[in-house]
């Protein structure tokens, strides 16, 4: 790195007087209202797609006015029951009581009366016509994770933001006008390369933004808004019992994210690496004055040491992701790494979106699915930094996989499997949220990109696979939390093979990264104190940084 970004940058932290100072706060609020949308976008179809209780329509029993009450004796002598004691969803008795699968459907209606469940019936031999709508979402993410990611150094963090805004809305809006199922899963697709645009763009200015004493705090906070964008989509799911203004209504969201194209600065470190001095030093003279601070900086001097040398490392370039395998100790913590990546998602989104089948209000329940991941994100913020990161994401993850495994064990569709689901979707959120960090400090600062890029795109995969996951309930509905118990179990452990990086400085090179937790793991040095005082201290250099969040 160039001496005039590494001086630079001191410089302003100090200038600044804080990690956290009136510009940041602003400029923070900005970014994390992208949060909000992402998360709301991303799992809008759990409402505008629900699937309710639903039975075989019976000719000369039901109209298309009239609906026979369920307990009606007429249905009970034309239904067979399931091994749960309740209408088969499915079946229905033909001649001489032999079994028949059924070609339409009537739907049980206290919550939802208008979906694209109902609409298109995503039941029985169907179902996979609703998991194939959120899969296409998730593959659009794990396009836009990598295209936008992209993007977001080749045109700036600023123009991507607002750009993936603008289409979200688009497409957002687009999706509730879809009369065919076919254009509706492709606008979904798009949908999903954009819904999560802004995110992308917004975290990695916070990080760029803000030092490293708030950085925990405000990747923490970018988690919550996520949250809070779910339990939007169930507030607003009890308000609005139509599934086109609902998806309008979701889509309008992301008209807050337009005005920051006049509110939000662009980041100054990648102005800086993109030789753009004079627009990096006008934000750094604008961010002082909002701070209220009286010191002044030598504009004409950092531009002319900008022009003079770019702000890159001389091999930077050569550095790239299949350097996360060219070595052991690189490789094992990629791997597992990638794995915690791909077991967070699974079971986050799994347990997501199969809230429907939970008993009771589904509004509520999926509310609270938002709330119960406020009470990790507090432990986090009180206890990472004391307790380490491989801790606190191995508990995590070890808590939420037995929780899932009490669920199996539990009755289905019991109270009590409600709230051991609620439990584990508490502690897989708090995993979720300590990944991203995590991952950015165990690899070197000229693969860093690379490494969270690969276990976010990880992340995206698994993300995309979940609803294909969930349809084998088919075969036994106990067979998707399982599958989900025994990845969060194996990657819990996993992580105790990490080495911890809390008090450690950062690895900087290839040769640092190789070297960084040799021998540190859970059962040599449970405690993550630092193993070695004679090892090098190497400063971690503040290059731009490229992170991902949830996908």
């Amino acid at each position: 790195m160039s001496g005039g970004i590494a001086t630079f940058l001191l410089m302003t932290s100090v200038k600044l007087k804080s990690d956290f100072g009136k510009y940041q706060a602003f400029q923070f609020f900005l970014h994390i209202l992208a949060a909000m949308t992402a998360g709301l976008h991303m799992l809008s179809l759990v409402t505008v797609a629900a699937v309710p209780e639903h039975r075989c329509f019976l000719s000369g029993i039901d109209s298309s006015n009239y609906t026979e009450a369920w307990n009606s004796s007429l249905v009970l002598e034309a239904i067979p029951l399931n091994e749960h004691g309740k209408l088969d969803s499915c079946k229905v008795y033909g001649e001489n009581k032999t079994l028949e699968e059924c070609t339409s459907w009537v739907y049980d209606t206290p919550y939802f009366t208008s979906s694209r469940g109902i609409e298109w019936d995503f039941v029985c031999g169907r179902r996979w016509m609703g998991a194939a709508a959120q899969t296409a979402y998730m593959f659009g993410v794990v396009i836009g994770s990598i295209v936008l990611g992209r993007l977001c150094d080749k045109i700036g963090r600023k123009t991507v933001f607002v750009w993936a805004g603008i289409l979200q809305l688009i497409f957002g809006a687009s999706v509730a006008f879809s009369t065919d199922y076919y254009m509706f899963v492709t606008i979904r697709f798009l949908y999903g390369i954009f819904g999560s645009g802004s995110y992308i763009a917004g975290f990695v200015l916070t990080m760029e933004l803000v030092g490293p004493s708030r950085r925990t705090l405000c990747g923490v906070t970018f988690q919550i808004m996520f949250a809070i964008g779910i339990m939007l989509i169930a507030a607003w799911g009890y308000l609005i019992d139509n599934r086109f203004y609902l998806q309008i209504v979701y889509a309008l969201h992301a008209v807050i994210l337009l005005p920051h194209w006049f509110l939000m600065d662009e980041s100054p470190r990648w102005l800086w690496t993109q030789g753009r001095a004079r627009e990096c030093v006008a934000i750094i003279k604008k961010a002082l004055k909002m701070n209220n601070s009286s010191e002044t900086i030598d504009a004409s001097s950092l531009v002319s040491q900008c022009k003079a040398k770019n702000a890159k490392y001389a091999n930077e370039e050569a550095a790239g992701t299949s350097d996360l395998f060219k070595s052991p100790n690189m490789l094992k913590k990629t791997l597992i790494i990638c794995g915690c990546w791909f077991a967070n998602s699974v079971v986050y989104y799994g347990l997501s979106l199969n809230s429907g089948k939970l008993n009771g209000n589904p509004y509520f329940i999926f509310f609270l699915m938002g709330v119960v991941e406020m009470p990790s994100y507090v432990i986090i913020m009180l206890y990472l930094d004391r307790v380490g990161h491989r801790a606190l994401i191995s508990a995590m993850m070890l808590f939420g996989g037995i929780a899932c495994v009490a669920v199996v064990a539990l009755p289905h569709g019991s109270m009590a499997a409600t709230v051991v689901v609620m439990i584990g979707k508490l502690f897989i959120s708090g995993s979720y949220s300590i990944i991203y960090k995590y991952s950015a400090e165990l690899f070197p600062t000229v693969i860093r990109s690379s490494g969270v890029g690969l276990g976010s795109m990880c992340a995206s995969v698994s993300g995309a696979l979940t609803p294909l996951i969930s349809l084998l309930d088919t075969l036994n509905p106990k067979i998707p939390t399982f599958v989900f118990a025994v990845l969060a179990l194996l990657s819990g452990f996993s992580a105790f093979f990490l080495p911890e990086t809390i008090g450690r400085d950062l690895p900087q090179t290839i040769e640092d990264g190789e070297k960084f937790g040799v021998g540190d793991n859970c059962f040599t040095n449970c405690s993550g104190r630092q193993m070695s005082v004679d090892s090098i201290d190497v400063p971690e250099t503040m290059v731009p940084l490229d992170g991902e969040k949830k996908q």
